[in-house]
């Protein structure tokens, strides 16, 4: 069992005897393969417990990504113990209020934690990474084929009932994956959204970056600034956009912003179906209908809003 795995390996780090209490919290996540716990020994600080499998390939990456970010200057929580051979870790406790929390504060409240975030992101473009680090393979033409298929799947098939052959078989689709499938400069967080960014300290911490990998700087952006957990108005896009453009001092071209933000939208809702339908988790259902109409936002007077527009129809959008 996960938890005794922890609890045996907190007893061990602080040397604590057998009977020293220690209570175990779990900690809800939608993250496949992984459990989180919350330890809290008696007369000690509270620490997070990580236990992963190999379910997801990419769960194997946190670890040694965990220590580069450190190491590099990011916001992230610190691995205090780590035990690779038995997937297992002991991370910093920064608390449980992430940014979805403020979702409904007025947007001045809000401000600071954005701009820690963008600033967050900036360095990445700037960030070297060690010749000796592995991570996760590179955005590329068939990385984006596969998130379009995931969409189709689990979205247009399993959720909506639609034909996806269509979509399959769509020019303006292969087009998109095609042109995002050039190139692969910048390290990107790969799920960048509002529950993977803890507030501590007046800061923003990033979590849940194993998935980094080499890819468009716009898709973060994106992935961040349509978020559908928080459902920006287009006056809040507006804002935000005008902070990313003062902390990096440039607009992101709108032609990339919108294909990274179609493409990272369709992956989104692939995951809502996903979990929806095979992990019976009902919390993803209301987003649906919003990541859809951000989507229709989104791809307005592009070659993809004939293509997407029953989809979106019926996805409430």
């Amino acid at each position: 069992m996960p938890a005794n795995t922890l609890l045996t390996a907190i007893r061990a780090h602080l040397d604590l005897h057998p009977t020293h209490t220690v209570v175990i919290e779990p900690i809800h996540s939608g993250a496949s393969g992984r459990t989180l716990l919350r330890l809290r020994p008696d007369g000690h600080p509270t620490f997070i417990g990580l236990h992963y499998t190999n379910e997801r390939a990419d769960n194997a990456f946190f670890l040694p990504v965990a220590h580069f970010l450190k190491n590099s200057g990011f916001n992230v929580p610190a691995v205090i113990y780590d035990n690779q051979g038995r997937n297992l870790a002991l991370v910093e406790d920064l608390g449980d209020q992430d940014l979805l929390s403020l979702k409904d504060a007025p947007f001045g409240e809000r401000e600071p934690y954005y701009r820690s975030v963008f600033e967050q992101i900036d360095r990445l473009f700037y960030t070297k990474v060690p010749k000796d680090l592995e991570l996760m393979p590179p955005f590329d033409e068939e990385t984006y084929q596969w998130e379009q298929e995931y969409f189709i799947e689990h979205l247009v098939e399993g959720h909506l009932g639609l034909g996806g052959d269509a979509l399959r078989e769509s020019g303006e689709l292969a087009s998109l994956r095609k042109r995002l499938g050039a190139t692969a400069r910048h390290l990107v967080h790969r799920d960048l959204q509002s529950q993977n960014i803890l507030l501590h300290d007046g800061k923003s911490w990033l979590i849940d970056f194993q998935g980094m990998r080499f890819g468009y700087q716009e898709y973060d952006l994106a992935s961040f600034i349509l978020d559908p957990y928080m459902n920006h108005s287009e006056d809040d896009v507006e804002r935000l956009l005008d902070i990313w453009e003062d902390v990096s001092e440039e607009r992101p071209i709108p032609a990339l912003f919108r294909d990274c933000a179609a493409q990272r939208l369709m992956q989104a809702l692939g995951a809502f179906g996903n979990i929806l339908h095979n992990q019976g988790d009902d919390w993803y259902a209301p987003h649906i209908p919003t990541a859809a109409r951000t989507l229709r936002r989104t791809i307005v007077d592009s070659e993809l809003e004939d293509v997407l527009a029953p989809v979106l129809d019926k996805a409430g959008a």
